[in-house]
């Protein structure tokens, strides 16, 4: 028993070792331009705040998460934030001046434990309560995987709808960061797919950051929210002041195009806009982009309807190409498209094997990789 005691406390120290270098390795400075150097070459594309929401005001992604959750303590008393830092604003800053506005018994820092994160956010919404849980990175969201799975997603299921956990939103950043490598680069929407009774989300940018994360806070299922990590500084818009809405499950069409379907979530969608720009001038082929926004339950409608339409598609994540959320949407476009497709789905993903360090630009599917799927596709 001694020896188990001993190997627990040296695997926690050494955990909370590598979290503090982590920490201190993503300094809350970095500008825009550094961190689009750090990336895999490409350039966020500001979008234009819809008119109809009236004032906006200039954020980054994550300050766009803040604004929501700042709406959410606000107009809803029994809201709650959690998680590892968030009362001195989070590693990323997302919850920076919360804990101040709201007070130590709104906004509080908990252990290192996922499991016990999550377990908490299920009881709070289970009694009521507004819960926002935060793990510190979508990497550290495994250990809290049968919370997630057995017990939020389940919920409602196991009692006949007489209780349920809907009111709980858990947040997280994720993806490819520039120098995250193999425990602070990983995209795992694929594992949580896999799973009825939740809802995954994963906005492109502050806009749709504020609407979709409003959308989750007030659903009435268990929710995911990842949070392009890359996109915290680098992507700055107009957002809108007031508090709006972005319906889930619903897939945006960002380039209406002829000839390939182009599908993504995330910061994919700012390499995709980059590959359907390269395919028009270098090859004469229109793409039309669709930001999927929702993993599940997801629009299997949109992107059926611009598959039939053009005839291809090509899918693009930065997890790994087995059994990522690609393969899903390939297979149900395969069964509802089959006889309008011109060439095979192409997937462009990252490669099977741990998220690399210093090889990181050659396991992002850049917009090069993109672009030869294309050419094979115009040219089956």
């Amino acid at each position: 028993m001694a020896t188990i005691i001993r190997g627990f406390l040296k695997a926690s120290a050494a955990n909370l070792f590598c979290r503090l270098r982590i920490v201190s390795k993503y300094p809350t400075h970095l500008s825009a331009p550094v961190l689009s150097r750090l990336s895999s070459g490409w350039a966020y594309t500001p979008e234009s705040p819809p008119e109809d929401l009236g004032e906006s005001v200039k954020m980054n992604l994550f300050q766009s998460v803040t604004n929501a959750m700042d709406l959410s303590l606000a107009k809803d008393p029994t809201a709650i934030i959690f998680g590892e830092d968030v009362a001195f604003g989070g590693v990323f800053r997302c919850t920076v001046g919360l804990a101040d506005k709201y007070g130590k018994d709104r906004v509080f820092n908990t252990p290192l434990c996922e499991q016990g994160i999550v377990g908490f956010g299920i009881g709070a919404a289970a009694a009521g309560a507004t819960a926002i849980a935060e793990i510190q990175f979508a990497d550290y969201i495994f250990p809290a995987f049968d919370q997630i799975v057995n017990e939020a997603a389940k919920f409602r299921y196991r009692c006949g709808n007489q209780f349920d956990c809907g009111k709980l939103t858990i947040r997280a950043p994720w993806g490819a960061v520039g120098h995250g490598a193999l425990y602070h680069s990983q995209s795992p929407e694929a594992y949580f797919a896999h799973t009825p009774g939740i809802k995954v989300v994963i906005p492109r940018g502050p806009i749709q950051a504020k609407g979709l994360l409003l959308s989750c806070i007030q659903d009435q299922n268990p929710c995911i929210f990842f949070e392009p990590k890359i996109l915290y500084r680098a992507a700055v818009e107009q957002v809108p002041v007031q508090e709006y809405t972005i319906p889930l499950s619903k897939a945006d069409i960002l380039i209406e195009g002829s000839d390939v379907t182009l599908v993504a979530w995330g910061t994919q969608v700012q390499v995709l806009r980059e590959v359907a720009k390269m395919a028009q001038e270098k090859l004469g082929v229109s793409c039309e982009l669709i930001d999927l926004q929702t993993i599940l339950p997801w629009d299997t409608e949109t992107v059926a309807q611009s598959v039939s339409k053009t005839g291809r598609l090509l899918v693009s994540h930065e997890a790994p190409l087995t059994s990522g959320f690609a393969a899903e949407i390939a297979s149900t476009i395969q069964t509802e498209c089959f006889l309008n497709l011109e060439a095979p789905i192409e997937r462009v993903c990252g490669w099977d094997t741990p998220f690399p360090h210093v090889f990181e630009p050659f396991y992002l599917p850049d917009k090069w990789r993109c672009l030869d799927a294309i050419k094979r596709m115009v040219n089956y």
